[in-house]
């Protein structure tokens, strides 16, 4: 059965005379029943009752005018409804992001921005430490990280930078350190740190290691965290200082200062993370927009 087919026969249907439906399909009078009647064949029921004075509808032939309206309308939606999908205005984003991005502008700016722009992309959100969000985007399990890494890419994942947020020296508010404006790392040099643990995921951890060693020591990691509020809470608690990133300076517990870490290299890189061989526009769009929305925060 062929779309003209229905066409042809639902300008009979509605106009219940063959020459009129003729001239609405500007095709002449005598193919037009020759079409009908190849459909009527080709289904094997009588659609129409003709008479000299009249045309009507069988049962058949109501039942199919339902039919192929619906079969019409949607082949008309169809392409518009692709051009759509191949814009990436229609379908599942799903995105992973690290714990600190709450706490900036980035994720909360991003987000509301796309449920306005794209409203038939639902977004399903993954808080995960950046290293797990390597290995779901690997296994297409997740369509877009927000992570924090200052090492070169993964293989088979693409980063595109956001933006660097300065590294903090969080303290307790009677330590030695407190009061100062600003502290080298090699002024640490004889601290207990709160750390990560080495399989946390977390960009944070290795970025200390690195910055204590161009020091000249290895810091001393006193206790274990997974979570960079729960290391913000040990300090308060006086079991040590930890090193996170400027915008966890938004968690306010009493008992604790944040003092900026100098050099350069104290700092830590948020980036957009996809497969190096995406080619959903819908992923492509999210990626470039979030990073026109850091690089403008």
């Amino acid at each position: 059965m062929e779309l003209r087919h229905l066409r042809y026969f639902v300008a009979v249907a509605e106009e219940l005379h063959f020459t009129r439906a003729a001239e609405r399909l500007h095709i002449a009078q005598p193919p037009l029943s020759q079409q009908i009647r190849a459909l009527e064949g080709e289904l094997g029921v009588r659609l129409f009752e003709r008479t000299r004075r009249s045309v009507a509808l069988t049962d058949a032939g109501h039942a199919l005018l339902a039919r192929a309206r619906e079969l019409l309308a949607a082949t008309q939606s169809l392409p518009g409804e692709l051009q759509r999908i191949a814009r990436g205005e229609v379908g599942q984003l799903r995105i992973g992001f690290s714990s600190t991005l709450p706490l900036t502008k980035v994720l909360r700016d991003v987000v509301a921005d796309w449920r306005h722009t794209h409203p038939e992309v639902a977004l399903h959100l993954r808080e995960m430490h950046s290293a797990l969000q390597f290995e779901a985007l690997r296994a297409g399990e997740l369509d877009v990280g927000l992570v924090r890494y200052n090492e070169r890419a993964p293989e088979g994942i693409r980063l595109t930078l956001l933006r660097r947020d300065p590294l903090r020296l969080v303290v307790p508010a009677g330590h030695r350190l407190a009061r100062r404006r600003s502290v080298p790392i090699a002024d640490c040099r004889d601290e207990a740190f709160i750390g990560f643990p080495g399989d946390a995921g977390t960009g944070t951890g290795p970025l200390l290691k690195r910055l204590c060693a161009q020091a000249g020591f290895e810091p001393r990691i006193a206790q274990e965290a997974r979570e960079a509020t729960t290391q913000i809470g040990l300090v308060a608690a006086g079991l040590g200082i930890a090193v996170l990133p400027a915008p966890l300076e938004a968690v306010r517990i009493e008992g604790v200062h944040y003092v900026p870490l100098e050099g350069e290299g104290a700092l830590l890189v948020m980036s957009a993370a996809a497969r190096a061989d995406e080619t959903s526009e819908r992923v492509l769009a999210f990626v470039r927009r979030v990073s026109a929305m850091a690089a403008g925060a």
